[in-house]
């Protein structure tokens, strides 16, 4: 009886990894590409609409429903490089956001 799926061997499994590790250091390419771009990015203000409608504030500390701890620079959705005062977000496409700031999409890194 044929099989639906090829079987998993050491062979085909060593090929895999042949063809996509060179592949590795092209992923990493945008990710650096939007960092070094942060700096030209314009920062999100409270004022903005979407910001006001996730209750972003750039100082984590002023707003009452942040948990403890909890800010841009520890929050998956920031593309800031480790440590930077500010960085682009996923939230806001185009903007940059404070890493001490908050809103309430925020989410841990794992």
């Amino acid at each position: 009886m044929p099989q639906d799926h090829p079987t998993l061997t050491r062979r085909n499994l060593l090929k895999c990894a042949a063809v996509a590790l060179p592949l590795v250091p092209l992923a990493v390419l945008p990710s650096r590409a939007a960092r070094a771009d942060a700096a030209s990015l314009p920062l999100v203000t409270p004022d903005d609409a979407q910001a006001k409608a996730l209750k972003y504030v750039p100082d984590a500390k002023t707003s009452k429903d942040a948990k403890p701890g909890s800010h841009c620079g520890n929050c998956v959705q920031y593309q800031g490089a480790s440590g930077s005062a500010q960085g682009p977000c996923q939230i806001f496409p185009g903007k940059a956001v404070k890493s001490t700031g908050w809103c309430s999409v925020w989410a841990p890194q794992m």
